[in-house]
């Protein structure tokens, strides 16, 4: 099929999503990362807006954006004034962009209750400004606003506004699905229709209110489309957009359509999680092809399968779009399971040694009061290493105890007080901390360092309690889960109790065992915890 360019309009769609606001310099980096990728269009923002947007125009002039192309958005002329003293044309000639993206109205409804004009100073509108801009050097393509609505409610002149698009100059039209409750097809039919009577290419712009701006975005392709505008992550006003981390692999890999430079896909998880990264926004774990998810598997069949070929359980291969395989330990495992870890973590195993098969009703056991391996790789790998082989703990609780002072109109005041077991020598301190957990943390430390003088490296980076029984009240038992970096990589570990300093002391009991087995332990005495 023929080649489809894609247009992003992740910096002006993208930031009408809720909570997310992009400084002039997040914009920057993230046009960066687009045009490394080999995009065709990336829509900067409506400089008629707002001062930020026209500073972004006149900086990114000083990047090289490889065949990127710099599109402003705006509106077509306000009713009844002259395209070039029309202040927001003058701001999209302003920001000297090399593309003018105007919107113009399709649907006769807006045309009389927004806009306020009659249905022939609208054609009128629309084909001034798109020559006007024409003349002043920018390609101009035209977006069709609620293109499809109008279209079901007055096929006639949706299609005329269309063609005043081409008559003023448009190298594209694009087709808008701006309310997004269009079905699939229903975009094909109305494309394919739209096409016949038009002598320019057409593109697609699709919502995502009914679930289905993907899917419409592929059937408006197939129809003929050559553009297909979208956002990273389908950010976007509501339900947002057409998400191109799904729409290019769609029609790259199981279209054989030319998007984006093939190498590149390679790179659009990675893309994936730096926008959302920029945008403060937690990245969506299930997310096809980018999501951490979205090449997870939990079963034991599944795993089991997965073994043998990872086309039994897997659309792709995920390096194609730079995304990994992993397998969870939980209840569902099987030996499947167990297998697959031992080999991503380089152990070994006998598949039919009993050692296996009980440490799998363990696992089980452990996750039916309350362990959660899922995103505690680093305690499975604690429980696998003692079970196998011949693992030798680095060091071991002896006592604890936790003083905490409160006073009024004074912070809360928090000590541990420690004795620890580390190659036969005996290790009593204490520390202080700005709570419990705080302060167990730093006594831990403060005894194991000069053993392992590389727990210097590791710090707790995310903490988290779960309650699971919550009718119990301040009795329930509680999930702590822990996330520790050594700045190089981070691990998970878990803790479960009725008590939360027990369940918060096996998590970091886990977290540092693991990485001084994992990250090379540099102890001065030589202590074995390998066996």
């Amino acid at each position: 099929m023929h080649p489809v360019q894609v247009y992003d309009t992740t910096l002006r769609d993208g930031t009408q999503a809720e909570g997310i606001s992009y400084s002039c310099e997040d914009k920057i980096k993230i046009a960066q990362r687009l045009g490394k990728l080999g995009f065709h269009y990336i829509e900067g923002g409506w400089p008629g807006s707002n001062p930020k947007d026209l500073d972004f125009f006149h900086r990114i002039r000083g990047y090289d954006m490889g065949r990127a192309k710099i599109a402003a958005f705006g509106s077509t002329r306000r009713p009844s004034v002259a395209a070039e003293n029309d202040s927001n044309v003058k701001s999209i000639l302003d920001s000297q962009a090399p593309v003018a993206t105007i919107f113009g109205k399709s649907w006769d409804f807006h045309v009389h209750r927004a806009l306020g004009t009659t249905l022939e100073e609208n054609l009128v509108m629309i084909r001034e400004t798109v020559a006007y801009l024409k003349s002043r050097g920018m390609e101009v393509i035209y977006d069709a606003e609620h293109f499809f609505d109008g279209y079901k409610a007055n096929p006639a002149y949706a299609l005329e506004t269309v063609r005043a698009a081409g008559e003023g100059g448009a190298s594209t039209v694009v087709l808008c699905d701006t309310n997004g409750g269009s079905l699939p097809t229903e975009i094909m039919e109305v494309v394919r229709l739209t096409r016949s009577h038009l002598n320019i290419p057409v593109g697609i712009h699709a919502h995502n209110d009914g679930e289905m701006a993907v899917a419409n975005s592929m059937m408006a392709v197939q129809a003929g489309a050559v553009q297909v505008q979208g956002t990273i992550n389908g950010y976007g006003e509501r339900c947002g957009n057409a998400n191109l981390c799904s729409l290019i692999p769609n029609l790259t890999l199981k279209c054989g359509i030319e998007t984006i430079p093939r190498e590149k896909l390679a790179y659009l998880t990675e893309l994936s999680h730096f926008v959302s990264e920029v945008a403060n926004v937690s990245p969506d774990t299930h997310k096809p092809y980018v999501g951490a998810s979205a090449f997870t598997h939990k079963g034991g069949v599944h795993v089991s399968a997965l073994l043998k070929d990872y086309k039994t359980y897997e659309h792709i291969d995920p390096e194609l779009v730079g995304n990994g395989r992993r397998v969870l330990i939980s209840e569902l495992s099987g030996m499947s399971n167990l297998l697959y870890k031992y080999k991503e973590f380089n152990l070994q195993i006998d598949q039919q040694s009993p050692e296996g098969k009980r440490i799998l009703e363990e696992i089980k056991q452990l996750e039916n009061q309350g362990f959660q391996f899922e995103g505690a790789e680093g305690s499975f790998v604690i429980l696998m290493r003692k079970a196998f082989n011949g693992y030798h703990e680095p060091f071991s609780l002896e006592t604890l105890r936790l003083l905490t002072e409160m006073r009024e109109n004074s912070p809360a005041y928090s000590e541990a007080i420690i004795k620890i077991k580390v190659g036969g020598q005996v290790v009593h301190t204490a520390a202080e901390g700005n709570g419990p957990v705080n302060a167990l943390d730093n006594a831990l430390r403060k005894a194991l360092e000069e053993f392992y003088p590389n727990i210097r490296s590791m710090h707790l980076s995310d903490y988290k309690v779960r309650v699971l029984d919550e009718k119990d009240g301040t009795g329930a038992t509680v999930r702590v889960h822990i996330e520790t970096s050594n700045g190089r990589r981070s691990w998970g570990t878990v803790g479960v109790s009725q008590n939360i300093i027990e369940a918060s002391w096996q998590a970091l009991a886990d977290s540092i065992a693991y990485g001084l087995l994992e990250g090379g332990n540099a102890d001065k005495k030589n202590i074995d915890i390998e066996g």
